[in-house]
């Protein structure tokens, strides 16, 4: 029996084969080396290539060629590349988006309609400019990272348990930083193993104790990074430490699991800094990370989702200051399929939908990290409204067990149930310049449109 989700994948490609139909009855052959060799270049070498993440090469039409059916049924159904956010629903405006643009979509599709043809042998398809696959994401916008914290090695079993590693390493900084970007990268083959790397910082106070901070960062698997808005300050405290909370699954996850032991696994944490004197000149707003729960005791062991069945659970949250919502990362395991972010006004009886993530996948959690001209900026008050939506069917691709009770937990096969979000902390004068700002673009942007 064919699923609902199934049937839509299909529908999709029967009608962008509809439509790119017209395009090859119009005469125009849609070739590699054409036009299909640059999008292929420029969106899927960086993990489809020798030493990445992806379970295939691309980098040729000879790469290519075999697997075009199933570029073609990835793209059209928008699970390639793998950066689930929904299209048309809220902010669109997005950093380190990865979806492709429908009419580069629509190419592939018809590439593959009319056969996967090379085109001229003359013609050279430009090659991507690419890093090592070893190498940190941000290091083309800012360089090297100005301090990378190094976990303890542990070596991770082929099979087995759930493992967690937890310990202090100590941060080396003197003199309190503003962070400018922050990444984490587990070493190798680590990337399949480690689920989630969360970092937390304490710091010693006026009696030389070590008290906790905040959250520094949080990784889970296929996550990027997180780059601060320009004017805002995530904070490092000198003389500080970093508590690392790692949770392991041995043997690894999702396509690229090695399924072998990994002797000294490390993860790493990589952070930019603004210049030293930044807070003094500039006196920017503190930005955090936080974990935002979706339903109380859920980790305790509560029920999440019945056999064969489904489930919906949402949470809310309002601040007593003004806020700006820099970023929103949905969090679950392997039953978790869709999530969305909305805010409720109450002085208007308002809700606007920000974020619909509809194929949410456990092996790629993204930090949708929103332009900050259009990131939410939220009155005093507003409440922040967290969907997420799980499937304990047979019919999710990714469930290992439909007959299980699913409780909440940290195993990999329990789930949870919250959200990542990076917050700006406004006053009501910062707020208000924000929103005059915003006001103003627009004035200027309709203007010019006359």
């Amino acid at each position: 029996m064919k699923t609902s989700s199934t049937w839509l994948g299909l529908a999709t490609i029967a009608l962008l084969g509809f439509q790119t139909q017209a395009v090859a009855q119009a005469g125009h052959q849609v070739t590699y080396n054409g036009e299909v060799g640059r999008i292929i270049n420029e969106n899927c070498v960086v993990c489809h290539r020798e030493g990445g993440i992806g379970p295939m090469q691309l980098g040729s039409y000879d790469q290519v060629r075999p697997w075009a059916p199933l570029i073609q049924l990835r793209v059209a159904n928008k699970e390639m590349p793998p950066y689930a956010y929904d299209h048309g629903i809220g902010i669109q405006e997005l950093q380190g988006d990865w979806r492709l643009q429908q009419e580069d979509i629509d190419t592939i599709v018809a590439w593959v309609n009319q056969g996967s043809v090379l085109g001229d042998p003359d013609i050279t398809v430009p090659g991507p400019e690419l890093n090592d696959p070893s190498e940190w994401n941000f290091v083309d916008q800012f360089g090297q990272p100005d301090l990378i914290i190094a976990s303890v090695p542990i070596d991770i079993p082929a099979d087995g348990n759930d493992l967690w590693h937890k310990h202090y390493v100590a941060t080396s900084v003197t003199k309190e930083r503003c962070i400018k970007a922050v990444q984490v990268k587990p070493r190798g083959d680590a990337k399949a193993v480690v689920h989630h790397a969360n970092s937390s910082v304490e710091f010693l106070n006026e009696d030389g104790e070590y008290e906790r901070y905040g959250q520094l960062t949080e990784y889970a698997m296929g996550k990027w990074g997180e780059i601060v808005p320009e004017g805002v300050c995530r904070t490092l405290p000198a003389n500080s430490r970093v508590f690392w909370d790692i949770h392991m699954f041995p043997g690894g996850i999702g396509a690229m699991a090695p399924g072998t032991v990994i002797k000294d696994n490390v993860v790493e944490i990589g952070m930019w800094f603004h210049d030293e004197d930044f807070q003094a000149r500039t006196s920017p707003f503190k930005q955090d990370l936080r974990l935002y729960q979706l339903r109380d005791g859920y980790e305790s062991g509560h029920l999440i989702v019945p056999p064969n069945g489904y489930t919906m659970t949402q949470g809310f949250h309002s601040f007593d200051h003004p806020v700006r919502i820099d970023s929103f990362q949905p969090h679950g395991h392997l039953r978790m399929n869709a999530a969305s972010l909305e805010i409720f006004y109450p002085a208007t009886g308002r809700t606007e939908q920000i974020s619909q993530i509809s194929n949410w996948s456990a092996v790629w959690h993204h930090s949708h990290l929103y332009q900050p001209d259009v990131a939410p900026l939220l009155p005093t008050g507003a409440v922040l409204v967290i969907k997420q939506w799980y499937d304990n069917t047979a019919g999710n691709p990714n469930n290992p067990d439909p007959d299980q009770w699913v409780v909440g937990g940290s195993r990999t096969g329990d789930e949870m149930s919250h959200a990542w979000i990076a917050v700006t902390h406004l006053d009501d004068e910062g707020y208000e310049k924000l929103v005059a700002e915003r006001k103003a673009n627009e004035e200027r942007s309709l203007a010019g449109n006359d």
